[in-house]
């Protein structure tokens, strides 16, 4: 039995060795990134983007325009992209109307 538990407390001081490194090697990849990224001060923000995704383009096609009921189902992709542009164009004169300045764009993932 003393067997037993001498066997268990070494693999557990063993498995805790291994975490503790497991530690020191995510810091220093942290370290490393940070140095690339020319965020060499642990206490610079982050810069915050927001993402838009429109869950079913092809309804909201669909659903706004007479043409795309026809499009929608021979092209897909294009009448996506148009719902995108669409909705980007209408955010934008949303924000510049109440005189925010932004930036957009659409990426392809």
């Amino acid at each position: 039995m003393l067997t037993f538990l001498l066997a268990i407390s070494v693999l557990l001081s063993l498995f805790s060795a291994f975490l503790y490194w497991q530690t020191l090697e995510q810091k220093k990849i942290i370290r490393q990134i940070l140095a690339r990224e020319d965020m060499d001060e642990v206490g610079d923000d982050p810069e915050l983007v927001l993402t838009v995704k429109v869950r079913d383009p092809i309804s909201v096609a669909k659903k706004e325009s007479r043409s795309a009921r026809f499009l929608a189902d021979h092209l897909p992709v294009m009448v996506s992209k148009m719902v995108y542009q669409e909705v980007m164009k209408e955010l934008e004169r949303e924000l510049a109307e109440r005189q925010i300045d932004v930036d957009m764009q659409i990426e392809y993932r």
